[in-house]
């Protein structure tokens, strides 16, 4: 695997795993009582980025772990799958 297909993988792999971590721990201002006018109470109350990008980044590390694991020993690969047209014309 060349470095630089190994930065567009992780790259994909963090870029899609953040929107799988960025509900952790997030309360609404409804929840939290505070709603400020002009917001909806399904707005967050107070996001703290820097933690969610942390998390994200030790998910997305594991996840491209294994994905490299498996591409370095032959268990994931292109040839493995089929890429023809078996629609009738």
């Amino acid at each position: 695997m060349s470095i630089v297909f190994a930065v567009a993988i992780y790259f994909i792999v963090w870029w899609l795993t953040l929107f799988t971590v960025l509900p952790f721990g997030l309360r609404t201002q409804g929840e939290a009582g505070e709603v400020v006018p002009g917001t909806p109470s399904s707005a967050p109350s107070r996001m703290n980025m820097l933690r969610v990008f942390g998390i994200n980044t030790v998910v997305a590390s594991v996840v491209f772990a294994v994905i490299w694991y498996l591409i370095v020993n032959d268990l994931l690969a292109a040839d493995m799958f089929v890429f023809q047209d078996n629609s009738p014309v």
